[in-house]
């Protein structure tokens, strides 16, 4: 098995099982008490980290925690 994979054929860069469910911008924003323009302008500006579903954005309630955290 090469290091680029892992078992499956998957590449390693895939983040391990997502704990809890997935929060649409309009959560996020109510958990981080802001707008939810708020929350898309972050996301594309780069500022907020998200998982993409399509073309949907998505997010973990350990994710915006993290992030809090790190400001």
């Amino acid at each position: 098995m090469s290091p680029e994979t892992s078992r499956g054929n998957q590449p390693a860069s895939i983040p391990p099982r997502l704990d809890g469910p997935l929060l649409r911008p309009d959560q996020a924003a109510v958990l981080l008490a802001v707008k939810t323009s708020w929350v898309y302008d972050a996301v594309r500006s780069g500022n907020l980290p998200c998982i993409r579903v399509g073309r949907h954005i998505r997010f973990t309630r350990a994710m915006l925690e993290q992030w809090l955290g790190d400001r």
